[in-house]
């Protein structure tokens, strides 16, 4: 909702915002861009006399300013729609849709987009490193149509619509990056999440083109529900792929198109792209850009400069060479892959992790059988369970992660779980940090016991 503010606001219009919490950093990004901001659903706002509330997902029957705005019944519309039918309609637009990588895979288009003068409008669910903001309208000065680039969710749009928010999008060129099930407190089943993909995959025209993960049944699930799109599949596992890659050293890769190499991406040092996912995610976005005419030596070439996202193996801070790393990831197969992007670039040193199982999924405890295979690969495990509050779990974390034995250990204190960190931490240690929330801070929190 940050970003489509943005948008609004660079779009000429002028724009106010609420939440129960505004804090930084889409704070301060919003206020610089003159975007008025007030805590709280207070019914007063009413005297702001808008044109149009934007409504975002998080709004449920019962909040106060909701309410007010139905008993007087004002003009409201859900943020994807307003998005769609406003700013995307005139634009082509690439869209990226997946449980994981979507906000990675974006960044990596976008940038590959302004490394070769598109200047691309986006709208991005996290804050890329090669930008200053999350979301903006571009100059799109090449003199084609306009290109808008989209991070596709299909998590529901609005408590009075419930399809998923990449139905409004309106996509030119579509990358379907995997399916697994997530997001419990929504979905029941993952058949129940293909039915909202394949309603994506009915939006794009036939002049557009599907941009597919073939090493994943259920996208091919999906696709195989029709298609009237051209499909262009991308992995290593089928032998009907386009694109597919072959590793290198430090994660960097050759580009193969049709069995034949085209490119090759060496990543910069410190660019904190690492593991397999990222091979994927940027394969996709070559794909993608061909689409619209950028060569795969050139966007190889501009993925050589990619900084990746803030909170994606971000390195937050060393002391005493001990490094201390923040991750978003907080599906199994995310913390999975990024516990394997890290290993690959850390060899054989120490790696303890630190999980917070916070996201709703999460919570609900329907992924916690599958959260021992994910540490797999840490050489030691910290999980944090809050007693109660929001990030409260339903389940016995505890209870969870006894299959990694002495490795592993449960804490629902936090200062307990840092001091446990500080004692057992020692030079060479590469600490990793995941979470989908602030985790109570505890990055530097450890940082400062460490020092």
């Amino acid at each position: 909702m940050g970003g489509i503010a943005a948008i609004a606001r660079q779009s000429g219009h002028r724009v106010t915002g609420c939440d129960a919490n505004v804090y930084p950093p889409m704070s301060t990004q919003l206020e610089a861009q003159g975007i008025s901001l007030i805590e709280g659903f207070a019914e007063d706002q009413l005297s702001l006399k808008p044109d149009l509330f934007v409504i975002g997902n998080v709004v449920s029957r019962g909040n106060p300013l909701m309410e007010a705005i139905l008993n007087a019944g004002l003009p409201y519309i859900s943020g994807p729609q307003w998005l769609g039918e406003q700013v995307l309609s005139k634009h082509h637009v690439m869209s990226v849709a997946g449980t994981h990588g979507k906000t990675t895979t974006t960044a990596m288009l976008t940038w590959i987009l302004e490394a070769n003068g598109y200047s691309p409008s986006y709208l991005v669910g996290g804050v890329p490193n090669n930008f200053e903001v999350s979301a903006r309208i571009g100059e799109n000065s090449t003199g084609t149509k306009p290109i808008f680039v989209i991070e596709a969710d299909e998590y529901d749009t609005a408590f009075f619509d419930k399809r998923s928010k990449f139905v409004h999008y309106r996509s030119s060129t579509c990358i379907l990056n995997n399916l697994e099930f997530d997001h419990a407190d929504i979905f029941p089943d993952l058949a129940a999440i293909q039915t909202q993909f394949h309603h994506l995959v009915r939006t794009v025209p036939q002049q557009g083109r599907l941009i597919v993960n073939g090493d994943e049944l259920s996208l091919r699930e999906v696709i195989a529900k029709g298609a009237w799109t051209p499909v262009e599949y991308f992995g290593n596992a089928s032998r009907d792929s386009t694109w597919a890659f072959e590793s290198m050293t430090q994660d960097g890769f050759v580009v193969l198109k049709k069995g034949h190499p085209v490119a090759q991406v060496t990543w910069d040092e410190g660019s904190n792209v690492a593991g397999r996912h990222n091979q994927m995610n940027a394969l996709a976005a070559i794909a993608a850009a061909e689409h619209i005419g950028i060569p795969p030596e050139l966007s190889a070439k501009a993925l050589g400069t990619f900084k990746n996202v803030k909170r994606r193996l971000e390195l937050v801070g060393k002391v005493k060479d001990i490094s201390v790393y923040d991750d978003f990831a907080h599906h199994p197969t995310a913390i999975a892959t990024t516990i394997d992007g890290l290993r690959r670039r850390i060899g054989g040193k120490r790696l303890l992790a630190v999980l917070e199982p916070r996201s709703n999924t999460m919570k609900l405890g329907v992924m916690k059988q599958q959260l021992p295979a994910s540490l797999e690969q840490a050489d030691l495990v910290f999980g944090y369970g809050a007693k109660e509050g929001k990030s409260a779990l339903g389940w016995d974390l505890k209870e969870s992660l006894l299959p990694l034995g002495d490795r592993a250990q449960a804490f629902d204190d936090l200062e307990l779980l840092v001091a446990k960190i500080q004692a057992v931490a020692r030079p060479e240690d590469h600490i990793l940090v995941m979470s989908n929330g602030g985790f109570g801070g505890v990055h530097q929190k450890i940082l400062k016991a460490l020092a």
